[in-house]
């Protein structure tokens, strides 16, 4: 029975995940190298696992895969779908389509978002043989030979979330630490509650086990990932916030040498992890931030949790914190009913919150969702705002890039041995070879568009 590494896919240029494809964003949850269009291997058996989307979807194809091997599944292909954008869906029923070209004996699974979502959809494609939901994924005896070819069940109802121990992640440098599920706020433009239903957490002593294994297995960064992880513990006994299990597990597996965070919300960081922004140095020294827009007017109409000048006061308040620290944001372009004006507002957040990269959204309808409703701009405005923002993005980047040169940068070493990440989350390239997953100190002396050049400090 063999099993290859994971493939990760790219989302299209500017959006969220997949960031590989442009020079706005950065690859957090991609792979060190990944394939452009990763597909099954043609005619061959074993189990390949083709993953879309977040730092989420990506632990939970190791888990799928722990427990499709268990099981005895051999010869199969497991698609991991996304739901954020139609152009995100319309990328994996056609990842479907080559995997059932490419094996056309293997056993073919489509899970994911968007199979919680439509499942019915997907049952309905030719090429597909069993359709699995986001929590029946996660479950051995979903990928037994008498498994029922449609296995999704109502993942609103879902009050708790499991913890899975997963030993390594192929195909990536630092580890994904799931630390809670699901969303208890509804965004109008957002489906993923309907594929991942409401929050829950996992408790504090299962996460830092999970983690003092990937240590012991020689992981050195460990990203902390969910899918509203400053929602983190709200439904847990004594309520511990995202700050206060951060600043455990840093106590508890001194080993760790680099935690990061993935997305937060502005408003919901607490005070907790802002001390740690301030005194912990294993904390990196990067934080993403879901800005969406920076127009009030368009804020309540996404029906977030933040205006502008809290936005702004969040992103002031973590340089003064650590000064030299990086700053990304999501901005959607083109919402519904968004004027010029309001559109310029957010164009001029890039500059005025001092951000150093962007995830850049065009505006995706999504069905059943409020702002589906609205109504809606033109493709041709929603493309020619998205394409301004991710040109901001771009000199932002190039600026932040500059910033750093002359500079010592803690490099954690990927690929072959000539790239990685900086603390600040920077791309560096460098003449190697070095040892995959190490951390080493390189001066930087130059950069390209999209990387930093470092050298042996």
């Amino acid at each position: 029975m063999t099993s290859r590494p994971i493939a990760q896919i790219p989302l299209p240029t500017g959006e969220r995940l997949g960031e590989g494809a442009s020079a706005t964003v950065h690859p957090i949850d991609q792979p060190d190298a990944p394939s452009p269009r990763p597909s099954p291997r043609r005619g061959e058996g074993g189990l390949d696992i083709l993953t879309f989307g977040c730092r989420l979807n990506a632990f939970e194809s190791e888990v799928m895969r722990g427990h499709a091997l268990a099981a005895g599944l051999d010869d199969a292909v497991i698609i991991n779908t996304c739901a954020v954008t139609a152009e995100a869906e319309r990328h994996a029923r056609q990842a479907i389509r080559r995997a059932r070209r490419a094996r056309p004996g293997a056993r073919l699974i489509v899970t994911g978002c968007a199979a919680q979502i439509d499942p019915q959809a997907y049952a309905a494609m030719p090429e597909v043989d069993q359709v699995l939901g986001n929590e029946e994924k996660l479950r051995r005896e979903s990928y037994g030979t008498d498994a029922a070819r449609l296995l999704v069940g109502d993942i609103l109802a879902a009050k708790e979330t499991a913890a899975h121990l997963v030993e390594g992640f192929d195909g990536h440098s630092r580890a994904f630490v799931q630390i809670q599920q699901g969303c208890d706020h509804r965004c109008t433009f957002c489906v993923i509650p309907l594929g991942r239903g409401n929050n829950r957490s996992v408790p504090v002593g299962a996460i830092v086990e999970q983690v003092r294994g990937l240590v012991a297995r020689g992981y050195r960064e460990a990203v902390l990932t969910g899918v509203d992880i400053t929602g983190y513990g709200a439904d847990l006994p004594g309520r511990p916030s995202l700050g206060q299990l951060a600043r455990r597990l840093l106590a508890l597996v001194p080993d760790l040498a680099r935690l990061r965070l993935s997305s937060l919300d502005p408003v919901e960081i607490d005070d907790a992890l802002w001390r740690l922004v301030a005194e912990e140095p294993r904390l990196m020294p990067h934080l993403h931030l879901s800005l969406q827009s920076g127009d009030d007017l368009i804020l309540k109409r996404m029906k977030r949790r933040h205006s502008r000048a809290q936005a702004l006061d969040a992103c002031r308040r973590a340089r003064d914190l650590r000064p030299g620290l990086a700053l990304g944001a999501d901005l959607i372009a083109g919402f519904p009913t968004e004027s010029d004006a309001m559109f310029e507002r957010t164009l001029s957040l890039v500059e005025e919150a001092r951000l150093d990269y962007l995830h850049v959204f065009p505006f995706s309808a999504r069905p059943g969702t409020p702002a589906s409703r609205m109504p809606q701009l033109s493709g041709d405005v929603v493309r020619a705002r998205a394409a301004r923002l991710r040109e901001a993005g771009g000199r932002a980047l190039a600026r932040s890039f500059a910033a750093r040169i002359g500079a010592t940068a803690s490099v954690l070493v990927e690929r072959s041995g000539d790239f990685g990440h900086s603390e600040h989350f920077a791309p560096v390239r460098f003449t190697g070879p070095r040892a995959r997953g190490t951390i080493i100190p390189l001066r930087i002396t130059a950069a390209t568009a999209d990387a930093l050049i470092g050298e042996a400090a």
